[in-house]
């Protein structure tokens, strides 16, 4: 009996299901395997390894492990530029603080991470291999800086934020966040902190009203 057309389309369409899962597996298995054990340390080997599938299937979704490391930073990427698309909705919808909370719930939910792909980031700059998805890093990130501009130009305007250039204020964020995760991790100083998830929680509540109108002080520190 021949097959129908529909039939057809349906197996492509669980052919290709199998092959996203696999593929997201192998992601989430390399994350913990560099997590763990650190880049250079972890393999094209040990991933499929971990994955449970062979080496040969690794390279049917990425040619090298460098485009493994790419795709982390850009997921992780994507995930920032979704939450502060959601957290400007909330702020255009009457919630002035919903940017910066969603920006920090989502670098400060998973240190291990955010600190992982900052170090991933560092090594890949300047590699020609894959150069076209450093691109779209930085663009996802431009798209992210003029949305933040706009909203934080209409915060300024309803006298919510310091009348200041809109970048310092989300760049005051970033570096909040960039050394609340050193923080965690640093020999000297994470030692001394009981509980690590307390700390990032007075964090992000610190950033989520930093830079309110009448903060500012100017007593010329420098």
């Amino acid at each position: 009996m021949p097959r129908s057309s529909s039939d057809s389309t349906d197996k492509i369409r669980a052919k290709k299901k199998r092959f996203l899962a696999r593929e997201e597996r192998i992601i989430e298995k390399a994350l913990l395997l560099l997590i763990r054990d650190g880049i250079d340390k972890v393999t094209v080997s040990a991933i499929s390894k971990e994955a449970g599938v062979g080496k040969g299937t690794v390279y049917k979704h990425f040619l090298t492990k460098t485009e493994i490391l790419m795709r982390i930073v850009l997921d992780y990427e994507r995930n920032i530029t979704e939450n502060l698309r959601m957290g400007i909705e909330a702020t255009d919808a009457g919630d002035p603080g919903a940017a910066a909370r969603s920006y920090f719930k989502a670098r400060l939910s998973n240190p291990s991470l955010d600190r992982l792909v900052q170090l991933l980031e560092v090594k890949l700059q300047g590699n020609e291999e894959i150069a076209d998805k450093m691109a779209e890093l930085h663009k996802l990130r431009r798209t992210n800086v003029d949305a933040l501009n706009a909203m934080i130009a209409k915060l300024i305007d309803m006298g919510i934020l310091e009348d200041v250039p809109p970048t310092y204020h989300y760049l005051a964020c970033w570096a909040l966040a960039q050394g609340a995760v050193e923080a965690y991790f640093n020999v000297s100083y994470g030692a001394d902190l009981q509980d690590k998830q307390d700390f990032l929680r007075f964090i992000a509540n610190i950033g989520i009203t930093m830079g309110n109108l009448g903060q500012l002080r100017d007593n010329k520190v420098f």
